[in-house]
Order: structure tokens, then C-alpha cells, then sequence
């Protein structure tokens, strides 16, 4: 059994409640009963959970953080203090479903721990199978500024295994056997010609049964309910760059575009 898992992504909204709507109907995503719709939407494909967070005071919209599950918190803590010492944690508040604690890497990215027994976990973070669907997240990729040392502490630390990338790639991979963290290098001459966006999380990927299938569900859901259609990427000439940032940036993206609140997705035809 693997040591880790990514077990959740977070993203924080102003329209939490119709973004679930989003992932539900175009990536077939399902709620939990036991979801805490006054406080956020969770939402799971089966392998891992997607929490979606209303917007607080102070807080930035968009793609937040990931969680990674481990067998031994406890090993986890060790290797932190003897490897990373710059690494603090925190535990968090017994009301979260799907964090222990709360860390960080060595260049600043925060990501959450739990471990599969903790008392607060419910909702989809146990009732996940492992049986992802038909369309399911395969990759979560972010940007920092020293990605080569990034992906040895989450290989050192968390024992997500490195993939195999082309001489040309600077981008590093680790697996967890089925979702893959892409360690994306930061720099701010990429954003020439567009909005500059801060490291950190940069976009979810999905694995999809069929992208022509897909395509036409988009259509058709935009149809039916223009508020959960994608928001277009593309718009105007700093779009046209940022989409071709995009383009460049993952390998795994065959389709390009985003949620209907703005968050960067790409898919690809598995």
C-alpha cells in the first residue's frame, strides 16, 4: 500500500454552491449526504474529494491548496524536523472533514495532512472507494520558484514516487499511483503580455472517457444553465497569451479552459 495519497483539492469561491454544480454535471462529480452546505460544497469522483469554500474576509478567490493522506503522521512530522527544518505545521479545527493538520513545502506552498483514521474525517474523504469515475482529476499542478528541491521534499517526505519527464521539460511529476502533482517552475517573463498570477496552485486536470463527449456536454450544460458555463479563457489579447501559457506549460492538457468561476482545468482523452 502507498505510503501517501492525494486525497482532496480546495478551491475557495464566492459561488460555492453553483461551482459544485459545475463539477457535478460536467465531470459527473458527486455530492455527499453528509456535506456541510452552510459552510462549503464537497464534491467527490470516487477517488478524490473536491472542497469548495465559500469566500471569507481576507481571503483570495480561485484554486487554494491540495491534501495529501499518509499511513503515519507522526513519520511524516519527523522527516519534516529532520530534513526541512524551516517546515511548521498546525493543526486544524475538528470541523474540517478532510485536514489534520495544515504544512507547508520548503518554498511556501501550503497543502494539508491527514491520515485516514483521524476522528474528523467524513463526508466523501471516506466515502471515496477508490473507484474513480469515468472522468476524474488525474494531475494538480502548481508554480513556485524552486520546483527541483519542491519535488524532492514531497518525494522525501511523502514518498510520491518521480515520473519520467523529456529533456526539455522543466517541470517535475510525482505520482501517488493515480494522481499526479506537477511541480511547474514560477517566472515572472512567462506572464509577458498578460496578467501576472503569484505562484501557487495553477490548475486541475482532468482524465476524461471521450474530450468530443465532453465538448458536447459543455454545450449543452452552457445551454441549459448559462451560469455554470465555462468561463472563457481566450478573451482578448492577455487571454490569448495566458491560454498560451497554458498551452506550454502541462503536456497532459489536450483541452483547455475554465470553470465557471474562472479556475484554470485542462483535459485530456484517457
Amino acid at each position: 500500500m502507498a505510503f501517501s495519497k492525494i486525497n482532496h483539492v480546495a478551491i475557495v469561491s464566492e459561488n460555492y454552491a453553483q461551482l459544485s454544480k459545475f463539477y457535478e454535471s460536467v465531470f459527473g462529480m458527486r455530492t455527499s449526504p453528509k456535506t456541510r452546505p452552510a459552510r462549503a460544497v464537497t464534491v467527490g469522483d470516487g477517488y478524490v474529494g473536491l472542497n469548495i469554500n465559500p469566500r471569507r474576509a481576507g481571503r483570495s478567490a480561485g484554486l487554494d491548496h491540495f491534501g495529501i493522506q499518509v499511513e503515519d503522521t507522526e513519520a511524516v512530522y519527523e522527516r519534516m524536523r529532520k530534513r526541512y527544518p524551516t517546515v511548521n505545521w498546525l493543526k486544524r479545527p475538528s470541523t474540517r472533514p478532510f485536514a489534520g493538520v495544515s504544512t507547508h513545502d520548503p518554498d511556501g506552498n501550503m497543502f494539508d495532512i491527514s491520515q485516514k483514521d483521524m476522528s474528523n474525517r467524513t463526508s466523501v474523504y471516506v466515502e471515496n472507494d477508490g473507484n474513480a469515475n469515468p472522468r476524474h482529476i488525474h494531475h494538480v499542478a502548481f508554480r513556485t520558484m524552486r520546483p527541483q528541491e519542491t519535488a524532492e521534499f514531497y518525494r522525501d517526505v511523502f514518498e510520491l514516487a518521480p515520473t519520467n519527464q523529456a529533456a526539455d521539460d522543466k517541470n517535475y511529476y510525482l505520482t501517488d499511483g493515480h494522481i499526479t502533482l506537477v511541480i511547474m517552475p514560477w517566472d515572472i517573463m512567462d506572464y509577458d503580455g498578460t496578467g501576472i498570477i503569484t505562484q501557487g496552485m495553477d490548475h486541475i486536470g482532468f482524465k476524461v472517457e471521450s474530450l468530443a463527449a465532453l465538448q458536447e456536454d459543455i454545450q449543452r450544460i452552457g445551454d441549459d444553465n448559462p451560469r455554470i458555463a465555462p468561463e472563457p479563457v481566450a478573451t482578448g489579447v492577455e487571454g490569448k497569451a495566458l491560454e498560451a501559457l497554458f498551452k506550454r506549460s502541462c503536456p497532459f492538457g489536450q483541452l483547455h479552459f475554465a470553470d465557471c468561476d474562472g479556475n484554470l482545468i485542462d483535459a485530456f482523452e484517457g
